[in-house]
């Protein structure tokens, strides 16, 4: 018990100063588990995080849930999401109940919150792309992979998309010999990890089933938060088109609320996903918008849990095998592709109108990629932006 409540004790501390996406709460994650607390080594650690790069979902969750679980258990990985999830969805929850007394159609903050996630996503591109599509095949899969993304938006060509460049990978990148690898310590039996990956696959295949038979706006929100949290690879950022195809075309919801929150998630600390419980809050749904938030919450991140706790047993044996690293390659490479296609569809076609938005975004991306401010302040700054073109138009 002692070790749970330590787990859950961290991580919402993490979860309540944790800043910056992804990469920087790896970074959080190293000082505070590696360097501080001495949970894990240091190759131990870099091996959880190159197998949450390779899962579907979100990458840093994804971390901290593995880091739980190996501290303490299947318990411990639940506190350790709860802890580090909970700050951020209950802020953004307040802020859709906030939204909604409001008439924000025309609203110039609104249209600021829209402009700062251009250079936000932007700025995402920019740093995936210098890593991970170098060289001209990976360049060419990451391009490739926009262009079939925009031409064929639906969900379906993105998991077909990410397996063929995974096979592309494996069959063309060089593979590295399988080296002298420490095992890491997993308290959960393979045949445990099977029926986890079992739920997995079950909630995948029964869900979309369930929802043609069962007419149900419950259950068509859990299907569609659930499968975007388990098709996604590239964390928050690009699981913003599949779940923009969901909510707004479906009625749920308008663009412009769909881009406020995404643009308020971006000054939140922990994972982006949690704009999952804003979506959920905002949609038309249920009449109580907590509810809506709570099942959009648990229903995005739930593949998460049950991969990560259904992969840590099999993981010592898959990451010693040859092809990995390079089927991997191509994957990221893929997921670059269809983060530019979110760049163009739908943040920078719904926000950038006028020269004026196209120069706040290029403040605002200046502001995070040159003078490296907090994202929270640029989407302040953005905001107010915002009401200046409002003024000005």
């Amino acid at each position: 018990m002692k070790r749970i409540l330590e787990v859950l004790k961290v991580s919402t501390r993490l979860g309540l100063t944790s800043f910056g996406g992804p990469i920087a709460h790896l970074g959080y994650f190293h000082e505070e588990y590696v360097k501080r607390r001495n949970w894990l080594d240091e190759k131990s650690y870099a091996d959880l995080v190159a197998l949450c790069q390779f899962l579907p979902g979100p990458a840093s969750s994804q971390v901290g849930i593995a880091i739980g679980i190996q501290r303490a258990g299947l318990i411990g990985g639940l506190m350790a999401w709860i802890g580090f999830t909970l700050p951020s969805a209950i802020t953004l929850m307040v802020f859709a109940w906030v939204l909604k007394g409001l008439n924000i159609q025309h609203a110039g903050w609104l249209h600021g919150l829209m402009i700062v996630a251009v250079a936000v996503v932007a700025q995402a591109v920019w740093g995936m792309a210098s890593k991970l599509a170098t060289g001209r095949l990976r360049s060419t899969i990451a391009i490739l992979s926009a262009i079939a993304t925009l031409l064929v938006p639906t969900s379906m060509i993105q998991v077909l998309l990410i397996i063929v460049s995974g096979i592309i990978g494996w069959k063309f990148f060089e593979k590295n010999a399988s080296q002298e690898i420490q095992p890491i310590k997993i308290p959960i039996s393979q045949k445990t990890g099977i029926t986890f990956l079992t739920l997995f696959f079950g909630f995948l295949i029964v869900l979309p089933l369930l929802r043609l038979g069962i007419h149900n706006q419950g259950l068509a929100m859990f299907d569609s938060f659930y499968r975007a949290g388990a098709l996604v690879f590239g964390g928050g950022h690009v699981v913003l088109p599949l779940l923009q195809r969901d909510v707004v075309p479906t009625g749920w919801m308008t663009n412009s609320q769909f881009l406020a929150g995404y643009g308020a998630t971006q000054a939140m600390p922990g994972p982006l996903f949690t704009f999952s419980s804003y979506l959920g809050f905002v949609s038309k749904t249920f009449p109580n918008g907590i509810t809506g938030g709570v099942l959009a919450l648990i229903a995005i991140f739930l593949p998460a849990f049950l991969l990560v706790a259904g992969a840590l047993p099999f993981w010592n044996t898959l990451r010693s095998r040859p092809g990995f690293q390079s089927a991997l390659a191509g994957i990221n490479a893929s997921v670059v592709g269809i983060l530019i296609a979110a760049l163009y569809n739908p943040v920078w076609t719904s926000a950038i109108k006028t020269p004026y938005d196209f120069c706040l975004a290029l403040i605002a991306f200046g502001l995070l990629m040159i003078w490296k401010l907090p994202p929270w302040i640029v989407v302040i700054i953005s905001a107010l932006g915002g009401i200046v073109i409002s003024a000005l138009a």
